[in-house]
């Protein structure tokens, strides 16, 4: 699958859930897993967990995509963040309540597992000059550990 392809199902997966998909062009962070996609995605709840966040929600994705006539029956996204550090920022720059708690959406295609996700620096090309710069990096970091400890998966 190529990244075109993966950025339209993103797209469409996150605008089933608010986002707009014009963010995610080009800013785009993603790890892949060849371990089978309920192993990935406790483990990527886990991984979110040991980073300091709290998964709040996952939400299946999947029915919608079926209906719109892509085959997949394994996509979900998984809802997470700091609470206090969510209320902080959505009032110091509610510009970022749509993006709000972070999200990565997890799926399976051709015997592997992909997560993919907006990076958070593009908050920070989105809204230069803000205070928030040094919280952005620390959660694109966050992500990337995330992101290399499934590919480290065995």
């Amino acid at each position: 699958m190529n990244k075109q392809t993966i950025v339209k199902i993103i797209g469409i997966a996150l605008t089933f859930i608010g986002i707009q998909s014009t963010v995610i062009a080009d800013e785009l962070m993603m790890a892949r897993s060849t371990e089978d996609f309920p192993e990935t995605m406790l483990m990527l709840q886990n991984f979110i967990k040991e980073q300091g966040y709290t998964p709040s929600r996952v939400q299946r994705v999947d029915i919608g995509l079926t209906k719109s006539g892509y085959k997949t029956d394994k996509y979900r996204v998984v809802f997470f963040g700091k609470a206090d550090e969510i209320k902080t920022i959505s009032q110091k720059l509610p510009e970022l309540i749509p993006y709000l708690p972070l999200k990565i959406s997890i799926f399976a295609e051709a015997g592997q597992t992909i997560l993919v996700t907006i990076d958070p620096m593009s908050f920070d090309q989105m809204y230069p000059n803000s205070s928030l710069t040094p919280v952005f990096k620390r959660w694109a970091d966050d992500i990337h550990t995330i992101f290399d400890r499934i590919q480290n998966l065995k």
